[in-house]
């Protein structure tokens, strides 16, 4: 077990041998966990023990401020370990990356000084799609991109509070504070940061998806929970420029880590045959021309993985250094034609790895189906299906998509222009 006693670590040097360790613990039993339907809330919070919370807080407000190919590459190993950790810390880091580009210095402080200091954020974005649509036919809410019947208004003591369901609250079980998805009392969307463990948050473990299991996916109800102080955060665009192409290459990264461990699972089952098949040249498993062309073609989905992740991350850290909207539009370009290669190649993968492993790996004790479910689960946010015709049409039209995170928000400029009128 990682040592939980040490000493805070105070440089990424001293964090990452930790980190690592923690890691190593999380890969130990991630099959049991799967099929247990087991959360790791301790190693999670091992993990945030360890510094992996602080990787991209600047080193101001006490973190390790690493670039983003570093911060995809340490997700990737922590995909390795349990395709859950870099899902449960994807609402996290997405945090911090608003945080980042924050306007309001006061919110800026405030919570980054917090996560600095160890708080952990989880998300609280998405709705259940009855839930929206019931509200959109009643006319409570208009249809559109990142719709919420999620409301912060002033109670009768004076309170900002926020009420409202959420589904695909990712890590909130696991946080110390939410950002939530809201309107406000002028109809206005932003992000209300509350408390995670407040009573009036209930966090329901009802998420029922075929993977990702341990992610703490499910239902949170929010009934009058006080907004936090300086808890309205990323209101303009410019604090969310990049952060479509973000939220896909967290889970880029954790599907390079899921095949980094389908070759290392796979090569392991093979070592551990004592028989092939009927028309194998050999029953020496490892000695098998076709099952060693299975590990072989496994091995060259993963370096593609690894290839078009590292590409994206390089082209939106270049993004963040130029601050040129153009570079920001060929970063989600980027992330998306990444997102339909890796993809393709994991869950290529995750198929194929059966066929070098013979009927004993569809066993649960093998645990080899985790990877596919996982990789299906991970593939379906953001769905791939639209991302060829999004890269087309830029290629031949000269397209340029619009970012989600947009869409709701006006620019810091375009308030400072009311404020003066």
């Amino acid at each position: 077990m990682p040592d939980t006693t040490a000493a805070r670590p105070a440089t990424l040097d001293e964090a990452l041998p930790r980190i690592r360790a923690v890691l190593a613990e999380l890969a130990k039993d991630v099959g049991g966990r799967d099929l247990a339907f087991e959360h790791p809330d301790a190693l999670v919070s091992e993990l945030a023990d360890a510094g992996f919370g602080r990787l991209r807080v600047p080193v101001e407000y006490d973190g390790f401020d690493v670039d983003l190919p570093t911060l995809f590459s340490l997700l990737a190993e922590a995909g390795e370990a349990d395709s859950n950790v870099p899902q449960i810390w994807r609402g996290h880091f997405t945090t911090i990356e608003i945080l980042r580009a924050e306007s309001n210095r006061a919110v800026r402080d405030r919570w980054l000084t917090a996560i600095g200091a160890g708080a952990v954020f989880g998300n609280a974005q998405s709705e259940p799609s009855a839930v929206v649509a019931a509200a959109v036919a009643a006319g409570a809410v208009e249809a559109g991109h990142g719709v919420s019947t999620t409301r912060v208004r002033t109670d009768d003591r004076g309170r900002r509070v926020v009420s409202g369901t959420k589904f695909y609250s990712t890590g909130s079980r696991f946080a110390d504070f939410i950002r939530a998805a809201v309107v406000d009392e002028d109809g206005s969307r932003r992000f209300a940061v509350i408390r995670a463990r407040h009573d009036g948050v209930t966090h329901l473990d009802d998420w029922d998806g075929v993977g990702q299991r341990q992610t703490g996916s499910g239902t949170t109800l929010l009934d009058d929970v006080p907004l936090e102080a300086d808890g309205d955060i990323g209101r303009f665009k410019e604090s969310l420029r990049g952060l479509d192409a973000f939220v896909q290459v967290v889970h880029l990264a954790n599907l390079t880590g899921v095949a980094r461990s389908l070759v290392a699972e796979t090569v392991g089952i093979v070592r551990a045959r004592t028989r092939t098949s009927l028309h194998a040249l050999t029953q020496e498993a490892t000695r098998d021309p076709e099952v060693l062309g299975v590990v072989g073609r496994l091995e060259v989905r993963r370096l593609t993985a690894e290839a078009l992740l590292r590409h994206a991350a390089e082209s939106l850290e270049d993004a963040h250094r130029t601050g040129v909207e153009a570079d920001y539009a060929r970063a989600y370009l980027d992330a998306s034609t990444a997102q339909v290669g890796i993809v393709e190649a994991v869950l290529d993968a995750a198929t194929s790895a059966f066929d070098a492993a013979g009927s004993s790996a569809v066993r649960n004790s093998a645990h080899l189906d985790r990877h596919w479910r996982n990789a299906r689960t991970l593939a379906s946010h953001n769905p791939v299906a639209y991302k060829p015709r999004v890269i087309g049409d830029f290629l031949v039209n000269g397209a340029t998509p619009v970012p989600g995170y947009y869409i709701p928000r006006p620019s810091s400029d375009d308030a400072s222009r009311q404020e003066q009128a």
